[in-house]
């Protein structure tokens, strides 16, 4: 049986995949991963970095000994996931990403940074800082301000670009959802055309957040893209 990898985005936790685990289960051998900072995991002391979450990729897949690893990344997991496939890409088989952002600038990664003040979440959001402190403990505070330390430091050198996208030579699907206020479709599109063994596919009626997105949708592309029968 294959093994398939599923990754969270950032602020996210492996839980949100546990609609989906029953059924892939019946195709793959399931793994998850906790990106350092979530959950039940410390916040690292030197920052937080899409290298560093793309190192956690490598050595989850080492310590578990997984070969030819089928990935689904949500959001920056999908960003985390094609990183580890441009420097390692030995070990996986193929991705699909799911409201993956892959346009980085300065002003865009600020802007974004910006949203993730937690006293602002508090007494805007009340629910949704509820939920961060229900994922992720007491640390949801520190953990925001790091990830958007990430979201500058992606904007001042995004590691995914057009030249180094070319470079990833696994079968890759890009996806996002058609109401999805973080992704554009544009810039999916362009990712797309910039890997070279890639689809596209854009969910209809879709919001960012993993929790609006239907299954059995996902589940059909999921089946077309690694041949589930």
């Amino acid at each position: 049986m294959k093994n398939l990898l599923l990754l969270h985005g950032a602020l996210g936790h492996s839980n949100i995949f546990k609609p989906y685990e029953k059924e892939l289960s019946k195709y793959f051998n399931i793994h998850t991963l906790l990106f350092s900072g979530h959950g039940n995991t410390e916040l690292p002391e030197n920052a937080i970095s899409i290298e560093k979450y793309t190192e956690e990729i490598k050595d989850y897949l080492e310590k578990e000994d997984v070969k030819d690893v089928c990935i689904f990344g949500h959001s920056m997991g999908g960003y985390a996931a094609l990183c580890c496939a441009l420097r390692y890409p030995e070990r996986i088989n193929s991705i699909m990403t799911l409201g993956t952002k892959f346009d980085w600038t300065e002003e865009q990664a600020l802007k974004e940074s910006k949203m993730l003040d937690p006293e602002a979440i508090l007494l805007k959001v009340p629910k949704y800082a509820e939920q961060l402190e229900n994922q992720h403990g007491a640390k949801w505070k520190q953990l925001l301000p790091a990830i958007a330390e990430m979201m500058v430091a992606l904007g001042k050198n995004p590691p995914l670009n057009e030249s180094s996208l070319w470079a990833i030579s696994i079968p890759v699907q890009i996806m996002t959802g058609d109401k999805d206020n973080m992704v554009s479709i544009e810039e999916s599109l362009s990712a797309f055309r910039s890997i070279p063994n890639a689809k596209l596919a854009i969910l209809p009626d879709t919001k960012h957040p993993m929790e609006k997105v239907r299954p059995n949708l996902l589940f059909d592309l999921m089946k077309d893209f690694w041949n589930l029968s």
